[in-house]
C-alpha cells in the first residue's frame, strides 16, 4: 500500500482522559440497581430444547452499555473488509544516487518487484460492490478481500480514479451486508466520527474490524493538488486514531451512516510515523460521484460546461469601468440556456476571484479548474464586480451537451 503522510512538525503529547461528573460510587451504584434481578444461584437458565438463555439482569446490564456508538459499530462493522494487495512496484538501483554529475551518466537501473500490501474498505451495496482508496491497489496484480469472520474472496477492479483516490471493487457475492452511505454537505463539526478499518493488519488476527472513535474536527480543508498529482478537495478531518491499514475505510457517524473514506493523516515528524489526532477522510458524496461515473463510464468523466466566453482586461477596459488594476477577466458572452445564463452572469461581467482565489488572467481560471479537479456537478463561487459593487453568484457546471 503506498502510504501518503503529509509531515509537519507536530509534537505528540500524551494526557490522561477522566470522565468528569462521574465518581466510582456512582458507577458502582448504578450497576447495583442494573444488576439488582440477577439471581446468583441460576447464572443460565435451560430451555426445553437444552439451550442456555443469559438471565434477565445480565441483558439490563449489557443494554446499559450500549450507547450511538456501540449501535452504530453494530451497523456498519460487518460491512467492513480488509483488503490484501499483491503489486507492482518499480524501483531504481543507482550507486551514484547522490552524485548529479555521474547519476547524468550512468542513470541506474530500473526493476520491477512484486510486493504485498494491505488497506481497508466497505461494501456499499448486497451484489458486492467495495469501496478503497484507490493507493490501496495501485498496480495490484491481485486483491483478496477479507470479510468478518475470515472469509476470503478474490475481488475485481471495476475501475479506479487516481486523481480523487478512489477505487470500486467487487466481489460475486450476493446478500452481502452493506454500509448505508450518508449526506457529508450536512456534518456538523463536533459530532462524533467512528473509523473502522484493518490498521497494521489487525483485521487478519480478530476477523473483526477495528473501531476507534473521535469528533469531526473541521470540514472542507482543500489541499489541493498533491505532488503525487492527486487532488484532495472538501477533506474532512477527525482526531479518530487512524493508521497505516486504514486506508479505504469508512468513516461514519453516530446513526451508522458512513459520511467519509479514511484517507491519509498529518505524522509527528520523521520520529512518528503514526497518528497524532489529525486524520482525514475523503467525503462520502465526493465519493458518490466517482463510483457513479466508474459505473457509467468506466472512469471519471471530467468534461464539463459553463456557457461563459471570458477575456483578459486591458488598461482601457479596466478605465472605463473605473477599476484600479487589470486583474479579473471579462465576460465577453454567454450561451443561451447555458449554466451561466441560469446563474445570472452577464456580459460585462468581471470575474474577480473563484473559490476565494483570485483571477488575473484567463490562465489562472484553467489552473484553478485543473488544481480543484473540477467536474460537472461542481459548484463554483464566483466574486464578480458589476456596476461598481462585488456580488457572488454561484455557478454549476454541467455536463457537455451531445
Amino acid at each position: 500500500m503506498r502510504k501518503y503522510l503529509l509531515r509537519t512538525g507536530a509534537i505528540l503529547i500524551l494526557v490522561s482522559l477522566t470522565a468528569a461528573g462521574c465518581s466510582a460510587r456512582d458507577k458502582t451504584d448504578s450497576l447495583k440497581a442494573a444488576s439488582s434481578s440477577v439471581d446468583s444461584s441460576r447464572i443460565f437458565q435451560k430451555t426445553a430444547a437444552g439451550q442456555a438463555n443469559e438471565p434477565k439482569g445480565t441483558a439490563a446490564i449489557r443494554d446499559v452499555r450500549q450507547n450511538a456508538i456501540t449501535r452504530a459499530v453494530q451497523k456498519v462493522a460487518p460491512a467492513v473488509v480488509g483488503v490484501n494487495v499483491t503489486q507492482i512496484r518499480e524501483y531504481v538501483a543507482n550507486p551514484f544516487a547522490n552524485d548529479p554529475f555521474f547519476r547524468f551518466f550512468f542513470p541506474g537501473t530500473r526493476y520491477r518487484q512484486k510486493v504485498k500490501s494491505l488497506g481497508s474498505g466497505f461494501i456499499i451495496s448486497p451484489d458486492g460492490y467495495i469501496v478503497t482508496n484507490e493507493h490501496v491497489i495501485h498496480n495490484a496484480t491481485q486483491i483478496m478481500v477479507t470479510m468478518v469472520a475470515g472469509k476470503n474472496f478474490p475481488a475485481k477492479l471495476i475501475g479506479s480514479d487516481y486523481t480523487t483516490d478512489i477505487a470500486l471493487l467487487k466481489i460475486g457475492e450476493k446478500d452481502l451486508p452493506y454500509c448505508q452511505l450518508g449526506n457529508s454537505d450536512d456534518i456538523i463539526v463536533g459530532e462524533w466520527a467512528i473509523a473502522l478499518g484493518n490498521p497494521f493488519g489487525l483485521f487478519e488476527l480478530s476477523g473483526h474490524p477495528s473501531v476507534t472513535v473521535g469528533v469531526v474536527s473541521a470540514t472542507g480543508l482543500n489541499f489541493g493538488r498533491q505532488g503525487s498529482d492527486r487532488v484532495y478537495q472538501n477533506m474532512l478531518q477527525t482526531d479518530a486514531s487512524i493508521n497505516p491499514g486504514n486506508s479505504g475505510g469508512p468513516m461514519a457517524d453516530a446513526t451508522g451512516k458512513v459520511i467519509g473514506v479514511n484517507t491519509f493523516i498529518f505524522t509527528g515528524g520523521n520520529y512518528s510515523q503514526g497518528s497524532i489526532g489529525l486524520g482525514f477522510a475523503i467525503p462520502i458524496n465526493r465519493v458518490k460521484r466517482v463510483i457513479a461515473d466508474i459505473k457509467r463510464f468506466g472512469k471519471v468523466n471530467r468534461q464539463f460546461w459553463t456557457g461563459l466566453e471570458v477575456d483578459n482586461i486591458n488598461y482601457l477596459i479596466a478605465r472605463y469601468f473605473g477599476l484600479s488594476s487589470t486583474n479579473g477577466v471579462i465576460v465577453t458572452n454567454v450561451q443561451k440556456n447555458s449554466p451561466a445564463k441560469r446563474a445570472g452572469i452577464l456580459v460585462g461581467d468581471i470575474i474577480l476571484a473563484i473559490n476565494g482565489q483570485k483571477i488575473r488572467k484567463t490562465q489562472d481560471i484553467w489552473t484553478i479548474f485543473t488544481n480543484m479537479d473540477a467536474k460537472a456537478g461542481d459548484v463554483l463561487k464566483l466574486t464578480i464586480y458589476r456596476k461598481g459593487r462585488k456580488i457572488k453568484i454561484p455557478l454549476k457546471l454541467a455536463p457537455i451537451r451531445r
